[in-house]
């Protein structure tokens, strides 16, 4: 004859001493690390050079730069972003239904010896329609606005070694003339065959300086307006004037006016777990 069990109530296989080690604290909320963990301020000396070459002075560049464990992280993920950015996506292709043609079988499908086919537009065949081709999408990446700064800020910071900042030559040239440019770049130590970038402030561009720079191909003259990281990554040497150089201490720099808090996160009070305690079963 079958026996039957009474299962135990829900607590009753408790005992009256429960077990420390069942119930235990769960591990504190995970909390970012502060701001002077991620960002760091690097100082640089550039020294100052007149039109015709001789030194006059010295300046300091202070920006706001990454750590060095998240730098490279930081850059490479705002020159990506740009890159991807600026692709049209609009490369197409046909595939063999889309391609005009193929609708008649070329020849019966016995009797005459030779491999099947039902149209002249399979991709095996010259005009026929294309396997995984290429159709428009959209390449756009999202990037924050304080990433992209940094990753501007760190780029700056870490290509200042081959900066130089020269003083206003705006109206050194009456005329709009190549040579007379190419002869300033090598005053200031500069090989017109190297990748060189300008930096300056657009009440500072004068119209002779553009045209007479235009024609060199290793030449980039930026504002802050069409400031971008890869052309500070392309360039072998920088070149800044005293105008450029206030905005982007102002703009890039330490003290840009960023709150610290918007990058903390903080833990609110009240949300650590209190230990369970579990009454003794009355047994």
């Amino acid at each position: 004859m079958a026996t039957f069990i009474r299962p135990p109530s829900s607590l009753s296989f408790l005992s009256s001493q429960t077990p420390s080690s069942l119930f235990t604290k769960p591990p504190k909320p995970h909390t970012l690390k502060p701001i002077s963990n991620l960002t760091r301020c690097q100082l640089s000396t550039l020294p100052i050079l007149s039109f015709d070459g001789t030194k006059v002075g010295e300046t300091s560049i202070n920006l706001k730069s990454a750590s060095p464990d998240t730098a490279r992280a930081v850059v490479h993920r705002g020159i990506t972003t740009d890159l991807n950015n600026k692709r049209r996506g609009t490369a197409s292709t046909l595939t063999r239904a889309e391609v005009r043609g193929g609708g008649k079988k070329p020849f019966p499908q016995k009797k005459l010896g030779r491999a099947r086919r039902g149209s002249q537009r399979t991709p095996l065949r010259p005009g026929g329609g294309v396997v995984f081709g290429p159709k428009p999408r959209d390449w756009s990446v999202k990037i924050n606005k304080k990433e992209k700064r940094l990753a501007i800020s760190t780029a700056l910071a870490s290509a200042a070694v081959n900066g130089i900042v020269v003083e206003e030559f705006g109206g050194k040239f009456e005329k709009p003339k190549t040579k007379e440019f190419i002869e300033a770049l090598r005053r200031w130590g500069i090989d017109p065959k190297e990748k060189s970038m300008f930096f300056m402030t657009e009440d500072e561009v004068e119209d002779n300086v553009v045209l007479s720079s235009r024609n060199i191909g290793t030449l980039r003259m930026l504002t802050p307006r069409t400031l971008n990281l890869f052309d500070i990554l392309n360039a072998d040497k920088l070149v800044f004037t005293k105008g450029g150089l206030e905005y982007l201490n102002e703009a890039y720099g330490a003290d840009d006016g960023e709150d610290e808090e918007d990058f903390e996160e903080e833990t609110e009070e009240g949300t650590e777990a209190e230990e369970i305690v579990v009454p003794p079963s009355d047994s």
